[in-house]
């Protein structure tokens, strides 16, 4: 039994082990947030709303055909139908009725209302891949940041390493008598600087991480990492691209555009939809009744003798007076008919076509035709700011790429500058031609050009995803 328990420990232990080392690649992100995020699932759901309407527009070319149907009691003084006397009596009355109504013609605001859903479940499919690009746009600057933070926590430690060592060494020079006490106070200054630097990054990171988890809609922050690799700057042939065409290739690709000239078809199908509304409508109708009741009914007639005698006449020769018996007549009367024997009795068809022909209505109509003219040429003016917007955002962003590849290459050779001064500093350092300020100062400077250098790449890394998102390549590529 212990031996069992300990394996099971083991295997918990072990799923546990693997659920926190597991880092997570750009891919992985991207497609865990498209199906995940809220925004993604919200559109999602319009997408479904979408379809249901477009049955709505299905439905109605189908007739309609409803049922309804009553049952009622009379009580108190009623007159009762079969004998024709008043009488406190109760009575029960049922009925149903059936009815089917078709449009034969309504403007024909039917068939535009399917175009427009069909239009419209379209809309909202660009609106769904539009989220996710925008989520996978954001994804990769998340992605990037917790990278870029990586990389700097991983210099500043590097350069920590070489402060500490500087310091035990310059320690024991100043034991020696060879370097004043105040180089070894001044290296332990520039060691807690960068002790906080180090807590200050390991914070960002954190939080970078977090950010990302949250996009991502996972909770357990603390043990969410990212895959540690080091991207090379990419060489990409796309900044050699005109203006022009990566203009013209955002247009065919982008859904901003298209979400945009779908809505002035919508607008257009509003339109003829309110124009609709002045033309005559021609529906069909149909309508089923019948009805029953709890009342006696009269079956038949039947004479029966009252007890008197009439003369009808007299014996010839006799003259004796010849007598006939007087009869009454009753009506047989029986209970109720069966209830569904009086349905089949009592029932009734009636058919038709109703003609509506608008001629007033306070002049409605004719202000929502106005009021979506107006709004279709709003439409019109936001799908060419739309235009006007894209093209705006992608040579923006074929400058921000150009400027941050400009920045990287200069932070390159700053960096490269930077090192050879460092070195020079340390040698002098090492010599004891040099004060340990000096030689601080040029380790700060080196190290804030390595940073420079992490922060431009991936900012540039970045600028150029956004190009080639214009351009149509995925952004996890």
């Amino acid at each position: 039994m212990r031996t069992l328990l300990f394996v099971a420990l083991l295997v918990i232990t072990g799923t546990q082990t693997f659920a926190q080392q597991k880092k997570w690649t750009l891919q992985e992100c991207v497609n865990y947030a498209q199906e995940n995020n809220i925004s993604i699932k919200q559109s999602e759901l319009n997408v479904q709303q979408g379809e249901i309407n477009k049955k709505d527009a299905v439905g109605n070319f189908l007739p309609s055909f409803n049922a309804s149907g009553s049952h009622s009691w009379n009580i108190g003084l009623n007159q009762n139908i079969t004998t024709g006397l008043l009488e406190n009596l109760t009575t029960q009355f049922t009925s149903f009725r059936l009815t089917s109504n078709v449009t034969i013609y309504n403007g024909l605001r039917n068939i535009n209302q399917l175009h427009r859903a069909n239009l419209a479940v379209l809309a909202n499919q660009y609106q769904l891949s539009d989220m996710k690009d925008d989520i996978s746009l954001m994804v990769a600057n998340s992605f990037l940041q917790i990278l870029f933070n990586k990389e700097q926590l991983k210099i500043q430690k590097a350069q920590y390493e070489v402060t500490n060592k500087n310091l035990k060494r310059t320690e024991e020079l100043v034991e020696a008598g060879v370097l004043p006490k105040g180089d070894a106070l001044e290296i332990k200054a520039t060691l807690a600087s960068q002790e906080q630097q180090i807590v200050n990054t390991e914070n960002t990171l954190l939080l970078s991480k977090i950010n990302l988890a949250q996009t991502l809609r996972i909770d357990d922050y603390q043990n969410f990492d990212t895959e540690d690799i080091s991207y090379d700057v990419p060489l990409s042939s796309i900044l050699k691209e005109s203006p022009k065409t990566i203009v013209d290739k955002a247009k065919e690709r982008r859904y901003d555009l298209k979400i945009a000239d779908a809505n002035v078809q919508l607008a257009e199908y509003d339109l003829k939809l309110a124009k609709g509304n002045l033309q005559p409508s021609l529906t069909g109708f149909y309508q089923y009744d019948s009805r029953a009741t709890n009342n006696d009914r009269v079956v038949g007639v039947e004479t029966v003798p009252d007890g008197t005698n009439s003369p009808i006449g007299f014996v010839e020769g006799t003259g004796e007076t010849v007598l006939s018996p007087n009869f009454t007549t009753n009506r047989i009367i029986e209970g109720p008919d069966g209830i569904f024997n009086q349905f089949s009795r009592n029932d009734g068809h009636s058919f038709g076509v109703s003609l509506n022909v608008p001629i007033f209505n306070g002049f409605s109509a004719r202000n929502n035709v106005a009021r979506n003219t107006i709004n279709l040429e709003r439409i019109k003016n936001e799908y060419a700011q739309a235009e006007l917007d894209l093209e705006t955002e992608v040579y923006q962003a074929i400058n921000d790429a150009k400027g941050a590849l400009k920045a990287y290459e200069a932070a390159l050779k700053t960096e490269e500058a930077r090192m050879e001064a460092f070195n020079y500093a340390k040698e002098r350092y090492n010599l004891g031609v040099s004060n340990s300020f000096d030689f601080s100062q040029s380790q700060s400077r080196y190290e804030q050009s390595q940073n420079e250098v992490i922060r431009t790449k991936y900012d540039y890394i970045f600028r150029l995803k956004v190009i080639q998102f214009y351009f149509g390549i995925p952004i996890d590529n």
